[in-house]
């Protein structure tokens, strides 16, 4: 029987749909479960809802369930609906009648809902990380790199003179937008719902900045029924800056496949990072890069799923808003793998040397002849028809270099100004007060 449930049990094919892939999914939030509830237990005793020796030993087994969970020994139990009512129902089994005690003032509905914004939390912040060192790598490359030729192609024609320090050092300020919008769907999910119960507040004297405080959010949902209308929306937020990340590491990808591509030859890898035909000897298949072209895809249609399902959904709870976790919880682990992945492919990259010495290239240039032209005195248009027409004879035959200076061009990409614009989104990520908050919980 469920802890909601008075005297009916429910049939069991409603039981077994209603559930679904929820206790699967519950996983993913036990720890943080957990923390919401070393807080709410804090703010009980506060109000006289707990005693002083009531809240002693809730937490010190709250703080053991937890170390479970982190040492892998914890499980739901068969019959157990969710993660809320197996920690519940340990606290009982281990302490008695004071386990009981602490839903006082709470809802699953809002239990839920922090669970899930500690959970975005914390997984945003690691994913931050990931991005990072992605960023590093990428940026060193550019460097390394800044004085090695490529084509540019415009409407995938040839066009005009780029380099692999360009190449590189545009996916690597790619991410420092992506982290931008991270950040802005951080600051959505680090708001504190602890408190608005069922959607409408408790008649309980809660102290809800006391929760907040605790579990290191910046600030609190006010609004009880704004809390509960949060949930659907901040996934979504989220989608969106995942969708972000995904949709960089897509096109870096279809880069890297047309790259190898022997039409093109301008990067290879070991053999053991390509796979090989079944028929063709000779193969040597991207299918890294692949897979994270598709992955990034499927990740940039996760706003719309998520989009979709909340569509035209009144206010206050629905159990619609349960299936969001097998669209959003698995995507972390997805976007993780594929950012680690392209690291591994970018740290074994070859690069080829003088690219631009084939003879396809020559036309590259003519911007270049263009510009000296003008640089000596000759009006834009009268240059770009008089290199127009030399091309036409077949009379282009200009020099293969290139004297870009401007910030962000090929002899000066900015790199040191990249770097700086990640420290400064970086920065603006409180994982510190985060950290400070949490350790404390668990001290």
């Amino acid at each position: 029987m469920k802890i909601w449930q008075k005297d009916k049990t429910a049939l069991a094919e409603v039981d077994k749909f209603t559930v679904g892939k929820d206790r699967e999914m519950d996983a993913y939030l036990a720890p943080f479960d957990v923390l919401g509830s070393l807080a709410h237990t804090t703010m009980l005793e506060s109000i006289g809802l707990l005693t002083a020796e009531e809240l002693t030993v809730l937490q010190k087994e709250l703080k053991q369930i937890y170390k479970e969970i982190q040492e892998g020994n914890f499980i739901l139990e068969e019959g157990v609906e969710d993660i809320h009512s197996q920690v519940e129902l340990l606290l009982t089994r281990r302490l008695g009648e004071v386990g009981k005690k602490i839903h006082s003032g709470r809802s699953r509905n809002d239990q839920v809902l922090v669970d899930l914004k500690l959970f975005l939390r914390h997984e945003l912040e690691v994913l931050v990380s990931e991005v990072k060192t992605l960023f590093d790598l990428l940026q060193q490359k550019s460097i390394q790199y800044k004085d090695h030729l490529i084509p540019g192609y415009t409407h995938l024609q040839i066009a005009m003179p780029s380099s692999f320090g360009l190449w590189f050092g545009a996916y690597a300020e790619s991410l420092v937008d992506d982290l931008t919008v991270l950040q802005g769907a951080y600051k959505v999910v680090n708001k504190n719902p602890l408190g608005s119960a069922a959607g409408y507040g408790s008649s309980f004297p809660l102290n809800r900045t006391m929760t907040t405080q605790l579990l290191g959010f910046d600030d609190l949902n006010y609004n009880v029924v704004y809390a509960q209308m949060g949930r659907g929306k901040t996934e979504k937020i989220v989608s969106f800056a995942l969708a972000g990340i995904a949709s960089t590491l897509a096109k870096m990808s279809m880069d890297a496949c047309l790259f190898m591509n022997q039409n093109f030859g301008f990067i290879s890898f070991p053999d053991e990072l390509t796979t090989g035909s079944s028929i063709m000897p000779h193969k040597k298949n991207p299918d890294v890069w692949e897979l994270i072209r598709s992955h990034g895809n499927k990740l940039q249609a996760l706003p719309n799923e998520i989009a979709m399902m909340i569509t035209n959904l009144p206010s206050g709870y629905h159990r619609d808003l349960q299936l969001l976790k097998e669209n959003l919880f698995p995507a972390f682990g997805v976007l993780k793998d594929c950012l680690k992945m392209a690291g591994l492919m970018l740290e074994n990259i070859r690069i080829r040397e003088n690219i631009l010495d084939d003879e396809k290239y020559r036309y590259l240039f003519s911007v270049e002849v263009v510009n000296q032209l003008v640089l000596e005195g000759v009006p834009f248009r009268e240059a770009y028809k008089q290199v127009g027409l030399d091309i036409e004879k077949g009379n282009f035959a200009p020099a293969q270099t290139v004297n870009h200076t401007h910030e962000g061009s090929i002899g000066n990409p900015g790199n040191a100004a990249v770097d700086r614009m990640m420290e400064e989104v970086i920065k603006g990520f409180p994982f510190e007060k985060v950290a400070t908050a949490v350790n404390k919980l668990l001290s």
